[in-house]
């Protein structure tokens, strides 16, 4: 693959993270769908995309419901119904840097929890995120609400799981379009035990599709086609972008504040995990004799 097209499909992979925030908020924000018809619109129009593009692929359709497993699709699930209830009342620029952090958080750890070390520079670059996460939570005016922060963490850790878990689970799209297969149907029971508070929102709806189907599904296999070209630094380096992708959008087209609070925790907490990952890859580096 060329440079170029490297470059592209990187770039609209970003866009689409981004937008999952952003479509979400505005959805929750704008119209009166509830987060759980949000979630299992979301997570079936997703299934279905995956579905059609492994299928695209010339494999089998039967064989996308044989990939996976339960438990990512669990942490798939709690990720996306965390993300949707959280966003009742964070904005899209907060709500994506609690869920990008804690999502580095959780990896960082269970790291740490395998047996591996943090350099000097590592640590002061994990410190330097926490105090920034620690700002951004912090009460006051501008503090995310501390219940829609919480769930908002837990689908961090959530995702972060299921990150790790499909690192090594062999075909990346196959993997997902199966996981999603499986999350579908927990979001349809969150949807059913819901009932009583379900708003089938047109407007509501459409912003689940695209979520979904777009920034969901096609945006998670254009990130596939590109990760393979991807140094693995490189490809940590650039999500620190979806975040700030996500507050310009907040602000320019859902009437967000950018808040000192915001800005501050932003520069912590993505330089923090900026070090931590440049300082890795050159722990990693084979040093001359």
């Amino acid at each position: 693959m060329s440079v170029a097209r490297t470059v592209a499909l990187t770039l609209l992979s970003l866009l689409a993270f981004a937008g999952n925030s952003l479509l979400c908020r505005a959805a929750l924000a704008t119209t009166r769908i509830d987060p759980a018809s949000f979630t299992t619109v979301r997570l079936v129009s997703g299934a279905l995309v995956l579905w059609l593009l492994v299928a695209a692929r010339g494999r089998p359709a039967g064989e996308t419901g044989t990939a996976g497993n339960w438990p990512s699709a669990l942490a798939l699930f709690a990720y996306a119904a965390g993300f949707s209830f959280a966003y009742l009342r964070i904005g899209a620029g907060t709500g994506t840097l609690l869920l990008f952090s804690v999502v580095q958080f959780t990896m960082i750890g269970i790291a740490l929890y395998r047996g591996e070390r943090l350099s000097a520079r590592q640590v002061a670059g994990l410190a330097l995120a926490a105090a920034g996460l620690i700002g951004l939570l912090l009460p006051g005016l501008s503090a995310p609400p501390p219940v829609d922060a919480s769930l908002m963490m837990v689908a961090g850790v959530a995702w972060g799981i299921y990150t790790l878990r499909g690192r090594s689970a062999g075909d990346p799209l196959r993997i997902t379009a199966g996981n999603f297969l499986r999350a579908a149907p927990l979001a349809c029971l969150l949807s059913l035990a819901l009932i009583g508070q379900a708003v089938p929102d047109p407007a509501g709806i459409v912003y689940a599709v695209l979520s979904g189907a777009i920034a969901s599904g096609a945006g998670y296999a254009v990130w596939y086609t590109a990760l393979p070209h991807l140094k693995s630094t490189t490809a940590s380096i650039v999500q620190l972008a979806v975040p700030l992708v996500a507050a310009a959008g907040g602000i320019l087209f859902l009437d967000e504040a950018l808040t000192a609070r915001l800005l501050f925790a932003a520069v912590a907490i993505l330089g923090g995990i900026a070090l931590v990952v440049l300082a890795g890859q050159r722990a990693s580096l084979p040093r001359g004799r």
